[in-house]
C-alpha cells in the first residue's frame, strides 16, 4: 500500500510557500513512523516533517523545490 507524505496544512500560518531545504533520509530508505524525513523553510523559519507511517520512502520533490501546504513531497510503500 502507498501513502503520501504531505506538507501539513497547519505547518505555518498564511498562504506563503516553502522550500525543501534538506532530506534527512535517502530515497529508498526504510523509515519508521515519527522519523524526521525532511526540513522545509518558510520565511527564515525551519519546519520538520515526520513520516506518518513506517515504510520505504520515495522522494517526489527535490531539495530547493518550492512547496505549498498540502503538497505531496514523498510517498511511503508499506
Amino acid at each position: 500500500m502507498t501513502n503520501d507524505i504531505r506538507v501539513p496544512d497547519d505547518l505555518w500560518e498564511g498562504d506563503t510557500v516553502g522550500v525543501i531545504t534538506a532530506w534527512l533520509v535517502s530515497d529508498g530508505a526504510e523509515v519508521a513512523q515519527g522519523d524526521l524525513v525532511a526540513e522545509v523553510m518558510v520565511e527564515k523559519a525551519q519546519y520538520e516533517i515526520e513520516a506518518p507511517l513506517s515504510g520505504k520512502l520515495t522522494i517526489a520533490k527535490e531539495e530547493d523545490e518550492v512547496v505549498e501546504k498540502g503538497s505531496v513531497i514523498a510517498t511511503l510503500e508499506s
